[in-house]
């Protein structure tokens, strides 16, 4: 049996879980990220999810995994974020289920692990997307992001697209409850 610690929603809507990576629930978000990129990248997309190591979406190593969940537990959307360095956390894994698009979810999901992660201490976010991505490049900049590269540049000459974000000041970071 798997323990999940819930928090305290900041937003109407899904119900926010932080799960390890090994949860089940996690399941769809993989495969679908995976079907995903492959379609848009070719076969070695794959390789993409699991060139990092799941504990590196652990607290113990300064990351976090976060679904948001919907009636009867059913995930559709999430993300995740590890630690690039002392001071950055970098957002990997975003989905939103291909059955609840164009909802806001991942907005949603985004605001959830920026304050996670400013919770934790970290005072700026990064992230790439892939330049067949447009939906993220749009979501990233309409959020607050800063792009890293030449916005006017053919993003298939750019490779994957980098952003940052700064995360406020806040006055008394806490630790979150995670497994």
């Amino acid at each position: 049996m798997t323990s999940v610690a819930e928090t305290p929603s900041r937003a109407a809507g899904p119900t926010v879980v932080h799960v390890p990576v090994s949860d089940p629930r996690v399941r769809p978000l993989l495969r679908e990220l995976g079907h995903e990129y492959s379609t848009r990248y070719g076969r070695d997309a794959h390789a993409e999810i699991a060139r990092y190591p799941d504990e590196e979406f652990t607290p113990p190593h300064g990351g976090l995994l976060l679904l948001l969940l919907l009636e009867h537990g059913e995930p559709v959307a999430g993300g995740a974020f590890r630690r690039r360095d002392e001071t950055t956390a970098e957002l990997k894994r975003i989905w939103t289920h291909s059955a609840h698009r164009r909802r806001g979810l991942a907005r949603r999901v985004i605001a959830e692990l920026e304050h996670e992660a400013g919770t934790r201490g970290y005072r700026r976010i990064y992230l790439t997307t892939g330049p067949r991505q447009p939906e993220a490049r749009g979501l990233y900049l309409s959020t607050g992001y800063t792009p890293l590269f030449d916005t006017r540049a053919d993003p298939e000459t750019i490779g994957p697209l980098p952003f940052e974000k700064h995360l406020p000041l806040t006055t008394s970071p806490g630790k979150a409850t995670d497994l």
